[in-house]
Parts: C-alpha cells; structure tokens; sequence
C-alpha cells in the first residue's frame, strides 16, 4: 500500500518494509524475529502473510505465530504488539489486520489443525488493548453463552460439537461500511470439515461460511447471511466483501459482492442480509442453484458423501480463494481470478462416532483425492456482471493458482499469474494488450497509484501461499524450485527506463542420485504416516511446489546427525521450520526412508 509518498510492505517471515514509492529506496525495515519467537514451541503455519493496514499514522501487522503489532509509519519503531491467541494453541494468522474507527481487527488460521473455535477480535488502535471480540461458533452451553447471538447459534448445531471446536476461523475478508458504520466478516468452514462428525443430527452450524454483520464499537451481531448451512466440503467464505452501489430493477442498491469458495456469486442487500440474487460463476455439483425465496442452495442428492463418495466442483481449494477480486464502476463488471478443480469426497474408513482431532496433530474427518474429469481447464479469468448475474467474457489460463486482479479508470484489468507473467487486459472485451515476464510465479496483486502526475504499478513478485505447500506434483511443474529465484517488488510506470536483472530459468527439481542409501520399505511406509506433518510445506507425496526445499534433491536425508539437528532440534528456525521435538529417533529414520524412496520412485517416473 501507498501512503503520502511511501510504500509499505510484507515479506517472508513478516518482516515489514517501507521504502520510497518513487524511487525504491528502502526507508526503514521491522523484524519481529518469528523465528526467535518460536524456537522450542509446538507451532503450525506458514511464513507467508497477506498484508498490512495502515491507519493514523500507523502500519498495523501480524505474525504467523500469532502477536498483532503497530508500528510507527515514518520510523518503523514498535508502538506496541500484543498475542491473539494463547501460544499452546494450533492456530495461526496469515491475514491481514484491518483497522477502522479507532481499532484494528484481526482473525487466525487453524481449522485443520486440532479443534478449533473460529473467533476475531478488536483492539484499540492506539494502545493494543482488546475492544472486543466474537466468537464465530458456539461453546460448550454449560459453560454459558458470551452473547445472544451465540445462544441462536447453538440451536443450529447437534452432538457434542464443542469438543471439535466447530471451526468458523476467519482470516480474511474483513470490510468496514463507513457510511452504514458497519463491519463485516467473512466466516471460515467447519471444523472438522465432515459435519457427520461435529454435528452429527444435521444442522445449519451457525456461524460457519457466512457474512456476519457487526456493531464496530461493541462487536454486537446485527445480522448474517450464510452461503454454505451444514458446511461438509471447506467451503468457507473468507473471500473478498466488495462494497458497491447498484442499480437493480430501476432501484438503487447498497450492494456487498461476495465470490466465495462455492462456486455462486452472490450479490447482497449490505442494509438487511437479504439476498438479491445468487449465480454459478464456476461449475457447480454440490447444488444446482441458489433459491431465492430462502436463499439456501438446493443441495445435489448425494453431495455430502454421507453414503457413497461423491465427486465436487469445486475443490476444497475454491472457484475463488482468497486472490482479491475487483469491480470496475466504468464497465460494471467484477474480474474474478477462478479456479476449476474437481475432488472426490468420502467418508469410508472413517469411524465417524469415535473421530477426534488433537491439537496439533489435526485432521478433516473425511477423505478426499483430487479428480479433474469435470473441468476444461485449471483456472480463469472471469469478467462478471453482477446485476444480470452472468458471465462477459472469460480467459481460460493453463495453470492454476492464479493471482488476484487490479482494474483502473482507464478500463485495464491487470493480474499476475502463477507461470510469472503479468498481463493487462482490455476491462470490457478480455483482450490481451501488454504483457512482462517477471521471472517468478506471482501470487500478490498489483496496486496503482500516483504520485507528481506519473501513475505506477508496482507488484510483489513472489512464488507463496498455499498452493506453494500443497500443490504437489503440478506446483513443482511450474520450476519456481525453493530459493532458486529472487524475491522482489517491481515498480512499472509509461516512462519507465530501467532494466531488470534476469532470473534463473523455471528449474523442475531432479531427486538426487544415492546409491548408499538402501531403503527400507517397512520403515518407508512408517514414514508416509509421519510426512503428513511435512506435506503442508515440503509437498504431498514428496514434491515441492517452492514454499520450502524440495526433500529429494536435499543431502541433509543423507546424515543423520543433519536431519536430526534440523527436523528435532529446530536448527532452520529462523527460516520457517520448526522444530517437530515430539519425533522419536526411530521417526526421524522412518522419514527419512519415505523421503529417499520417494526420491527413487519419482526418478523413475
């Protein structure tokens, strides 16, 4: 973001820079040494963050370890910083704060990693201490409710729910209405994700995949909308809550567009929570449509796998994750970076009476393996009319986990993708009209600004998030391998002359020969067990997508002195990996067999 002349960012391990947004002189930079923070500590998470807000002079930030901190805007020193969430807890914050009318809010991460109870919380903009806070799912009632709301919500939920924590966690989508003075939230998925299990008698589970309105002083629930009753599949609604104002029927209307994971655009009555109307922007399989006079979705027999699998578009990853989303008032429409993936859910195997997560050991209570026999392609740019509620045009991309999109005055949409292009697009037609590689897999979008007459776009160009971690086989296709190229903040402007320093060509990694190392495939299936602690960084099934280094190309699996030192003792903390103390000497050995018979397999493949 661009504030009076000074760009503020955040980087790997949230670290904070301001630099001059002319020049790119660096100003000053914060580290708030997450690292040294968790050295010793259970913790889950990533290194990666989605942003910063800025307000009163102000840089308000989060750690993935949980502390929310101000800092002063023109020295970058510390004002004050405060934990969230207790430190023995498996949560995590990659969202950005947002502060509004005196306070600053903030969420965290953690459905999938223990039991989990979703809540935000509010804090005084000028001194850190806690305003407030919300709690998105009910307690336990014998402990009594923290408010009305959550009394209503308890009725919509079965069993003993509490003891799975119930999920709801929101880390992202967070908008303040200025001019109705009301916040709103955008509410996370189920934990666990099968509702067999945490609300085993069926049930809405307020206040899981919804927009909740908020009183911003106290907190207070005005009202809800949920996209997702009885959430089964992850399809939470953490995405983008633009505000517009629309005329529909000849009326205007104070509108909120919400794309979130399920497929259906939604457009909402931001005064009331009703519903104005409801339309698939992706293929859909889970429900055939929204119905208008209840605004519930008309579920597909069979969709929540409660006897047979079923196959979902979408995935758990959602036709729109968390890529911002943008509306241009000029054209009318809504650019939505979409992805299409389909998944086969199913419940076989799973004693759905007896299920528990842990803390920090986690789980879904459901299966699911990826299934892509109902899409055309991995991913779109869409634009879309959210007054018809129907499609304009539409770029079909050749990867997935796109960025999110721009779009200006001068009716350009601008979106980076994951292959490292960044593309303008004409914002009435698709049609492409420039073009840069930057070298490295993009996941930010740009911003505009300007300064002296002179309009900029500046981008961060760096391969994250989750699809880093998680994505696999067809992430690690892409060949942003782990530390091979530069990391950076690209400025562009019409006069722009300066010339960039190349980056290494795309490197698909090649798993290390060793020949000494003889597997054993009893102590390699032992290890497939344990690596489910690895896969969210160093990639299922062995294969990295570029968050952290690719396993089977590592010599480190070849000592065990290294690996021990490394994956027990915490010695890479600094850069993200901590310390897993709990593994046994006979763990460490299984890992590293299942990592050298991953190498061997996927050599020959």
């Amino acid at each position: 973001m661009v504030v009076n002349g000074v760009m503020y960012f955040t980087g790997t391990m949230n670290i904070i820079r301001a630099v001059d947004a002319v020049t790119g002189e660096l100003l000053w930079e914060y580290n708030p040494k997450v690292g040294e923070a968790v050295a010793g500590k259970r913790q889950i998470g990533w290194v990666h963050n989605r942003g910063i807000s800025f307000y009163m002079g102000k840089v308000f930030a989060a750690t993935w370890d949980g502390r929310l901190f101000a800092l002063d805007a023109e020295t970058g020193e510390l004002v004050w910083m405060v934990r969230t969430f207790d430190e023995d807890r498996a949560l995590y914050i990659t969202g950005a704060p947002k502060a509004f009318k005196g306070k600053v809010l903030i969420g965290n991460g953690g459905t999938e990693n223990g039991p989990s109870r979703g809540f935000v919380t509010a804090y005084d903009a000028e001194t850190g201490e806690e305003a407030w806070k919300f709690y998105i799912v009910p307690g336990n009632p014998d402990d009594g409710f923290e408010s009305e709301a959550m009394a209503m919500a308890a009725e919509t939920w079965t069993g003993e729910w509490w003891k799975h924590g119930g999920g709801g966690n929101a880390w992202h989508g967070f908008t303040y209405d200025p001019d109705l003075d009301v916040l709103y939230i955008g509410t996370g998925n189920g934990s666990p994700w099968n509702r067999e299990i945490r609300s085993p008698e069926g049930g809405d589970n307020l206040f899981l995949c919804s927009i909740v309105a908020l009183d911003p002083d106290t907190g207070e629930y005005l009202w809800h909308y949920q996209t997702v009753p009885g959430d089964t599949w992850d399809y939470n609604s953490n995405m983008d809550i633009v505000l517009a104002d629309l005329k529909i029927d000849g009326e205007e209307v104070k509108a909120i567009l919400h794309a979130p994971k399920n497929g259906f655009f939604y457009v909402i009555n931001r005064v009331t929570g009703e519903l104005i109307s409801a339309e698939p922007f992706a293929k859909t399989t889970w429900a055939s449509e929204i119905d208008l006079e209840t605004g519930r979705p008309v579920e597909v027999p069979g969709s929540r796998y409660e006897e047979n699998a079923a196959l979902i578009m979408p995935a758990p990853w959602g036709a729109h994750s968390w890529h911002a989303m943008s509306y241009n008032q000029n054209t009318g429409l809504v650019y939505i970076p979409a992805l299409h993936m389909g998944t086969e859910f199913s419940a076989e195997g799973i004693d759905l009476e007896n299920w528990q997560a842990e803390e920090f050991e986690g789980g879904i209570g459901v299966n699911f393996t990826r299934n892509d026999e109902l899409r055309d392609y991995p991913a779109s740019l869409i634009a879309w009319d959210p007054v018809t509620q129907e499609k304009a045009w539409e770029v079909p991309q050749e990867h997935f986990w796109n960025a999110g999109t721009l779009t200006t005055a001068g009716n350009l949409v601008f979106q980076g993708r994951s292959d490292g292009m960044l593309l303008a697009y004409d914002a009435a037609t698709g049609d492409i009209v420039w073009e840069y590689n930057a070298g490295l897999g993009i996941s930010a979008p740009p911003i505009t600004y300007k300064i002296d007459g002179t309009q900029y776009i500046s981008l961060l160009v760096g391969w994250g998030g989750g699809y880093a971690g998680l994505g696999g086989l067809e992430a690690a296709g892409l060949g942003w391998a782990y530390r091979e190229h530069t990391r950076r903040l690209i400025t562009f402007s019409m006069n722009g002359t300066a010339n960039m320093p190349p980056q290494p060509p795309p490197r698909v990694v090649q798993p290390i020969a060793a020949p000494e190392f003889v597997v054993d495939f009893d102590l390699a299936a032992k290890g497939e067990i344990l690596y489910a602690k690895c896969d969210g960084c160093h990639g299922p099934d062995a294969y990295s997508g570029g968050m952290a280094p690719d396993l089977r190309e590592s010599p480190i699996t070849m000592s065990e002195a290294a690996f021990d030192l490394i994956v027990k003792d915490g010695g890479n903390v600094t850069m993200g990996m901590p310390a897993f103390r709990e593994l046994s000497d006979d763990d460490l050995l299984a890992l590293r067999h299942y990592i050298r018979h991953r190498a061997i397999v996927q050599s020959l493949e």
